[in-house]
């Protein structure tokens, strides 16, 4: 049975804020888009009109209401799963079959990442075959969207598995600086995926083919070599087989290093907007806005296992939560839920600090192709093409949004023009 402990309170009066403030945000958000929704900023005046507006304006609302409702059930599930006493019930079962301690954790942390996980399938499925479709975005198959979910679930146990495994292993057989040996791991499996991701896993999902338009390839080549960055792959990825979303990325690091095109972007863009996209990409690159990304998680990763560290031994933790006696992995799976909801708090830090490098990113393009006019028309024809929220409540994007807002982002770049 769960206790009634300060530890139980603040968790709950934190968890609800946590509701009560994202819910405040979220209709505060629609209701600013109703207000003023119908009206079309005058840097769009030239490409998006009053229908193309209301639909941007109605797909916001819709993504928004949906969200909300899967964020709510989530939170549910999380309260179902900590306070029915569903965890010391699981811990019992597990340790009646005798397991090794690191194949118990495994199991315990597999079964409920199971059961909370499975509360996104439904709403995926209603976001892409009903919202998206209704939005003209989706093309996507029901026999594609399952082969989907089968390779991520697979991926996700293989990852999860090595990663648990390694980890627990480490708690198991370093009891007293686990955390030390956990946090050098942690950074070195992080920057693993980060170099496998671009060359094993996403073509598990997409092809990959070589840009074959000489004319881009060598324009996305000369401001790859203007900055210094060695981009070993220029790559189309077919996007469209799923949606008609529009995008780039620079990903990897080391020699899988690649810049991936959205064939949808290919389609919908000029070269010069296309240039100007990848500039502002490359310019996290030379900016070291990755680098300092990585650094900033390195210091918190090792705070966060300190102190997972020092609590996870403590009574107080497993009594409130329903346990008879200390286990270290139910414990620092209950530290992963007690922390959600003040880590939600953290995310205006967070969104602040990216928008200041997406400003940043800004200008080195800007600096780089001396020519804002084409940023500017990529911007914009990216929001009309993705209907982007035009008119975000100012709290809302200064609590959620890790880019500027769009209008904010392309006035300032027709001042600096």
């Amino acid at each position: 049975m769960v206790h009634t402990t300060p530890l139980l309170l603040i968790f709950l009066f934190v968890f609800g804020l946590n509701v009560i403030v994202r819910m405040f945000l979220n209709q505060l958000n629609i209701s600013h888009l109703r207000s003023f929704g119908d009206r079309v900023p005058k840097s769009f005046t030239d490409l998006i009109d009053e229908k193309t507006l209301t639909k941007m304006r109605d797909y916001t609302v819709a993504t928004s209401r949906v969200g909300s409702i899967e964020h709510l059930l989530g939170d549910a599930v999380i309260l179902a799963v900590v306070l029915s006493g569903f965890l010391p019930w699981l811990n019992g079962r597990i340790s009646a079959l005798d397991l090794h301690f690191v194949i118990a954790a495994i199991l315990f942390f597999f079964s409920c990442s199971l059961i909370m996980g499975v509360v996104d399938i439904p709403f995926d499925l209603y976001r892409n075959f009903v919202i998206e479709k209704r939005f003209s975005f989706n093309t996507l198959t029901l026999k594609l969207w399952i082969t989907d979910l089968m390779k991520s679930l697979v991926i996700s146990a293989v990852v999860m598995g090595i990663f648990l495994a390694v980890f627990f292993s480490l708690v198991h057989h370093a009891p007293r600086s686990w955390w030390v040996w956990a946090w050098a791991f942690f950074i070195f499996f992080q920057l693993l995926i980060m170099w496998l991701y671009p060359v094993v896993i996403a073509p598990l999902f997409n092809k990959f083919e070589p840009i074959d338009d000489e004319e881009l390839k060598n324009r996305i080549l000369m401001l790859a070599n203007k900055t210094g960055i060695d981009v070993k792959g220029l790559y189309t990825m077919d996007a469209g087989k799923r949606s008609k979303h529009s995008n780039a990325y620079f990903t990897g690091i080391g020699k899988a290093k690649r810049i991936v095109l959205f064939d949808t972007l290919v389609e919908a863009h000029t070269t010069d907007e296309i240039s100007a996209v990848l500039a502002h990409e490359l310019g996290h690159w030379k900016k070291g806005h990755i680098k300092k990304q990585l650094a900033a998680s390195m210091v918190l990763s090792l705070g966060v296992l300190y102190l997972a560290y020092i609590f996870v031994s403590h009574d107080v933790l497993y009594t409130t939560f329903g346990f008879d006696d200390i286990t270290t992995y139910a414990g620092i799976f209950l530290l992963t839920i007690i922390a959600r909801p003040f880590s939600f708090f953290l995310t205006p830090l967070g969104c602040m600090i990216s928008r200041h490098f997406e400003r940043q990113a800004d200008d080195y393009a800007l600096s780089l192709t001396g020519d804002a006019v084409s940023l500017v028309n990529a911007l914009k024809q990216l929001a009309k093409q993705n209907l982007a929220n035009l008119h975000p409540h100012p709290a809302y994007a200064w609590f959620y949004y890790s880019h500027p807002p769009l209008v904010e982002r392309i006035e300032r770049l027709e001042q600096a023009s």
